[in-house]
C-alpha cells in the first residue's frame, strides 16, 4: 500500500494526512475482496524498515492503527472477516498490541475471509527467525534432517497455514518487492499501478484481478503441459 506520503505532499499536506486518507482505500480493498470471494487478503501495513522513519510519523501511524482497529471492528464483524497478523508484534507499542489482540480475539470465529495485517514485518526477519527455530528444534532432536523439506520449513514461517499469494498488487508506480513475502511470492503474479494508495478503489482491485485471471500461470511448465 504505497504512496501515502507522496500523495499528501502533492496536495501540500503533511504525510500523516496521506496515511489517514488511506483508510478509505483499505476499506475499499477489504470489502471488495470480501464481495468477490477472495479468501485471504494481506496488507503490508508497516515494515521493520519503517521504524527508521521520523519519530513523529511513526508515533502518528501507531496511534492511527489503534483508532482504526477500534473503528473497523464493526465492519469486520458485519462482513464475517477474521483478522490475523504477521510480523514482530513485540516491537509494537503496548497500546497497539492490546488493540490488535482485542480485534483478533473478537473476530476469531469469522469465516468468510482472512484479513492479514503485516505489521513490523520483513521477510528477511521472518526467514531468519524461522531458521533459528529450525536450529533449536534440530538440537532437541525434534527434526529429522533427512526428512526436512520446503513444506516443513514453511511451517516455521509466520504465514504457516496461509496460502501463498497468487497476486501481489503494488501502488504508486514503484516496481519492487520491498522485503515482502520473499519465500511465499516465488510464483506470485505482480500488478504495479501508477495510482497512489489513497486513490485505490475496488474497481482498481477488480481490474487487477481480471488482468491476473487472463495470465497463464505455468509454474515452470510449458504451455502445452497445462
Amino acid at each position: 500500500m504505497d504512496g501515502n506520503g507522496r500523495w499528501a505532499k502533492g496536495k501540500g499536506m503533511p504525510r500523516i494526512f496521506g496515511h489517514k486518507s488511506a483508510i478509505a482505500a483499505v476499506r475499499e480493498a477489504t470489502e471488495g475482496c470480501a464481495e468477490i470471494g477472495v479468501k485471504n487478503l494481506t496488507l503490508y501495513a508497516f515494515s521493520t524498515e519503517n521504524w527508521n522513519r521520523p519519530k513523529l510519523e511513526v508515533k502518528a501511524l501507531m496511534e492511527l492503527l489503534v483508532s482504526s482497529l477500534s473503528k473497523e471492528l464493526a465492519t469486520l464483524t458485519k462482513n464475517n472477516i477474521r483478522l490475523l497478523t504477521i510480523g514482530n508484534q513485540d516491537d509494537l507499542p503496548k497500546s497497539c498490541q492490546k488493540s490488535l489482540a482485542k480485534t483478533v480475539e473478537a473476530t476469531k470465529e469469522n469465516t468468510h475471509m482472512n484479513l492479514i495485517l503485516a505489521l513490523s514485518y520483513s521477510s528477511r526477519w521472518e526467514i531468519v527467525e524461522a531458521i533459528k527455530k529450525v536450529i533449536e528444534d534440530t538440537k532437541q532432536n525434534k527434526i529429522d534432517e533427512k526428512q526436512f523439506d520446503a513444506d516443513m520449513f514453511e511451517s516455521y514461517l509466520t504465514t504457516s497455514g496461509i496460502p501463498d499469494p497468487e497476486l501481489i498488487i503494488r501502488t504508486s508506480g514503484e516496481q519492487r518487492i520491498s522485503n515482502f513475502l520473499l519465500w511465499q511470492a516465488a510464483y506470485s503474479e505482480f500488478c504495479f499501478l501508477e495510482k497512489k494508495w489513497p486513490d485505490f478503489t475496488r474497481d482498481d482491485l477488480k481490474s487487477a484481478i481480471y488482468e491476473y485471471q487472463n495470465r497463464e500461470r505455468r509454474f515452470g511448465k510449458t504451455s502445452e503441459q497445462l
